[in-house]
């Protein structure tokens, strides 16, 4: 089997990459909904694929790994890396999770990040009331994600938040000291979600990055007696194209409250320090950033190595990234909490693709399936009324 073409249409959203071959089969990747101006990235690879035999992963991944960078610049390897993959498990006629080594759940577990609700302001009622909410959703989360800090509006709505300025444009840019005001209206804010949670469902809370880490040693311990799952991306994390292990170890050695990170890092060698170090106590790659799944999977292991555990990053991933962190998933070590749960975004994704359950979450899992490679297809009728003119070939 050989690569004949390499094809990227921005759909609704998505950048979506297709990889034809000379049997007939197609596979499909997928980058966040957050990148749109990927597509010329992604067509950059296609001298490295033709005539490759998509089948050897490793192989192909090899010639264009090295050319791929921290988020948003490993988007378009890891969306290779997917398509790959699918082109491997159908033309073995089983699911991609097979080609992983097999899965050890039939189930995996997903946290909410993608199920949001509008919330009115940043007042601790209002994230009661945004908790009660998202409880209520018909997927039964048994996590629930929730931004704080500088991931949040507080840094615009919540007066004397921090002691810096606001930076206009670039995501998440914001970055400097808390005042004991603002310190204290995280707190509280947490404590409102925890009082509406209880011990029912678990509170991770997605920080910055954008904290000084005297305030992040402050937020964390003040959190120890709430039992938070996680703080997230305190000191890095988004788009900073940089690890700090260091930095992150300093922190976590300092609190109960477990520290996470990765959701920006590329590739196996970068999730090295922080996790010889131990510098943070878990990791959360994104699959459509770190390089694919199969570099999600070798720092799973590695990380279950060092006491590490993994919660993979995901939020805007749509529904073949969602099929490919399902395959990769079921597949982890007992490091393995749940997975960022993504929506489509347009809603009409939900008619242009087939495969996924119905419903896809309940009581907060998403059951594995067996269909051959990420096992969800184009309903291509369908999905090529959402074609730019531009894109008019994509499924020819």
């Amino acid at each position: 089997m050989k690569i004949t073409d390499l094809k990227c249409a921005i759909i609704g959203e998505n950048p979506v990459v297709r990889i034809t071959t000379d049997e007939g089969i197609s596979g499909y990747g997928q980058a966040e909904n957050t990148k749109p101006y990927l597509k010329p990235h992604v067509l950059f690879y296609k001298p490295y694929l033709l005539g490759e035999d998509p089948t050897n992963v490793e192989r192909v991944m090899i010639k264009i790994r090295r050319m791929g960078a921290f988020k948003p610049w490993g988007s378009s390897v890891s969306a290779i890396e997917m398509a790959l993959w699918d082109i491997a498990g159908k033309a073995a006629g089983l699911p991609v999770y097979k080609l992983l080594g097999g899965k050890v759940r039939d189930e995996v577990r997903v946290y909410n990040g993608g199920v949001r609700f509008p919330m009115a302001g940043s007042s601790p009622e209002d994230y009661a009331e945004n908790m009660r909410k998202m409880m209520a959703a018909p997927e039964g989360f048994s996590i629930i994600k929730q931004a704080i800090g500088f991931h949040s509006a507080m840094t615009r709505q919540v007066p004397n938040f921090f002691y810096g300025d606001l930076t206009g444009g670039a995501p998440h840019a914001n970055r400097g000291p808390l005042t004991e005001k603002g310190l204290k209206h995280v707190i509280a804010c947490v404590e409102a979600m925890k009082d509406v949670l209880g011990d029912e469902v678990g509170l991770a809370l997605d920080c910055g990055p954008g904290w000084m880490l005297p305030d992040a040693k402050r937020l964390a311990q003040a959190l120890e007696p709430l039992n938070v799952m996680w703080l997230e991306d305190l000191l890095t994390g988004d788009y900073t194209p940089y690890v700090s292990a260091d930095l992150y170890r300093d922190l976590t050695t300092s609190t109960s409250t477990p520290i996470h990170t990765g959701e920006q890092i590329y590739l196996r060698q970068n999730f090295k320090d922080l996790i010889e170090k131990q510098a943070v106590n878990v990791i959360g790659p994104d699959p459509e950033d770190v390089g694919g799944i199969a570099e999600l999977k070798w720092i799973a292991e590695y990380a279950d190595l060092h006491g590490i555990m993994m919660a993979p990053h995901g939020i805007f991933d749509a529904l073949i990234g969602l099929a490919a962190e399902v395959q990769v998933a079921s597949t982890l070590p007992a490091n393995y909490i749940a997975f960022e749960y993504p929506v489509a975004r347009p809603a009409w994704w939900y008619d242009i693709v087939s495969g996924l359950p119905d419903p896809i979450v309940k009581d907060g899992k998403i059951k594995v399936w067996d269909r051959p490679g990420l096992g969800v297809e184009f309903i291509v009728e369908a999905a090529r009324v959402h074609l730019n003119p531009e894109d008019a070939d994509f499924f020819d």
